[in-house]
C-alpha cells in the first residue's frame, strides 16, 4: 500500500486515481485551491486529515474515513462511491454524501444540507446531523442512535430501521415507504404525511397534525404530544397512551386513546374506529 503522509496539497486532481494509497496526516487546502484530490481511486484510507477542498471522493470504491475534518468549503465531499466507511469525523460541507451505495457512518459529526440523497444501503450509528433535506430520496437505511435537527427529512425513502433515534424535525418521512422506527422521539409538525407502511413502536411523537394521509399505517404502544387534528385521511393502527387534542376523519382501522378533546367526523368516508379510555377497560378493535 503507497503510503502518502504529512503533506500538504492544493493541486488539481492531487492524488487522481489512486490504488491501495493510506492517506495520513495530511492537509488539502492552499492557493492552488485544487479540486477532486482522490477521484476515480480504489482502495482508499484517510486517516487524520483535513480537506477545505472541493469533490474530494467523487467515483471512488473501497474508501475509509477515520478522525478526519472535512470543512464547510469540501463541498459535495462523496458522490458516487461505494463500499464507504466514516467514523469518528466531521462532515461539515454542504451535500457532503449523494448517490452512493453501502456506507457506514459511525461517531461522526454532520453539517451539512441535503445530505444523503438517494444513497442505498446506509448504516449510522451513534451520530448527530444537522441537514434540511437529510437523506431523501435513500433506500434501505438502518439508523441507530442519531440526533437530527434539520426540516424535511427523510422524505421519500424507502426501506427504514431506526432505533433509539430523536429527530427535531418538519414534514418528516413524508410519502416514506416501509419504515419502522423504535425507542425513538420525533418533534415536528405535520409528521410522515402520505407515507405508507410506516410502523411506530414505543415512540414519542410531538407537534402538530401529525401522520395524515397515511397509508398501512401501525403505532404500538406510542406517546402523542400537543397533537391536534391527527390521522386525517389515514388508514391506521394504533396504540396510543397518552391523550390527543384531537382526532380528525381517519380513513379506516382502529385507534386507541385514553382522552381525546375532540373528535371530528364530518367526512362520511371516515370510517375508522375510535375507542376512547384506559386500555383495560376497552373492547378490542373489530
Amino acid at each position: 500500500m503507497k503510503v502518502v503522509e504529512n503533506q500538504k496539497l492544493d493541486m488539481e486532481r492531487a492524488l487522481y486515481g489512486s490504488q491501495d494509497i493510506l492517506v495520513k496526516n495530511c492537509v488539502f487546502d492552499g492557493p492552488a485551491d485544487g479540486e477532486s484530490a482522490l477521484k476515480e481511486s480504489s482502495h482508499v484510507e484517510v486517516e487524520d486529515c483535513f480537506w477545505n477542498l472541493r469533490y474530494p471522493f467523487w467515483h471512488d470504491h473501497g474508501l475509509k474515513i477515520k478522525n478526519t475534518e472535512l470543512t464547510e468549503l469540501c463541498r459535495a465531499a462523496l458522490w458516487y462511491s461505494d463500499h464507504i466507511e466514516i467514523t469518528d469525523s466531521k462532515l461539515h460541507g454542504i451535500k457532503a454524501l449523494r448517490e452512493c451505495q453501502d456506507v457506514k457512518i459511525q461517531n461522526c459529526h454532520i453539517i451539512s444540507p441535503e445530505f444523503g440523497w438517494s444513497v442505498n444501503n446506509i448504516e449510522m450509528t451513534d451520530t448527530s446531523a444537522q441537514s434540511e433535506y437529510f437523506m431523501m430520496r435513500s433506500e434501505n437505511l438502518t439508523f441507530k442512535n442519531v440526533k437530527l435537527d434539520g426540516k424535511y427529512s427523510f422524505q421519500y425513502i424507502e426501506n427504514g430501521e431506526f432505533e433509539n433515534c430523536e429527530f427535531n424535525t418538519k414534514d418528516a418521512f413524508w410519502h416514506a415507504k416501509n419504515v419502522t422506527v423504535r425507542d425513538s422521539v420525533i418533534k415536528g409538525e405535520y409528521f410522515s404525511w402520505y407515507s405508507d407502511g410506516l410502523t411506530l413502536i414505543n415512540c414519542k411523537i410531538i407537534g402538530t397534525q401529525p401522520l395524515c394521509y397515511c397509508k398501512n399505517l401501525r403505532l404500538i404502544n406510542c406517546q402523542m404530544e400537543a397533537a391536534d387534528l391527527a390521522f386525517e385521511k389515514s388508514q391506521v393502527e394504533a396504540d396510543v397512551t397518552t391523550p390527543v387534542i384531537s382526532i380528525k376523519n381517519p380513513a379506516s382501522g382502529c385507534i386507541q386513546v385514553p382522552a381525546v378533546d375532540e373528535i371530528i367526523m364530518d367526512d362520511p368516508k371516515a370510517k375508522c374506529q375510535i375507542l376512547v379510555g384506559e386500555k383495560e377497560d376497552l373492547k378490542k378493535c373489530v
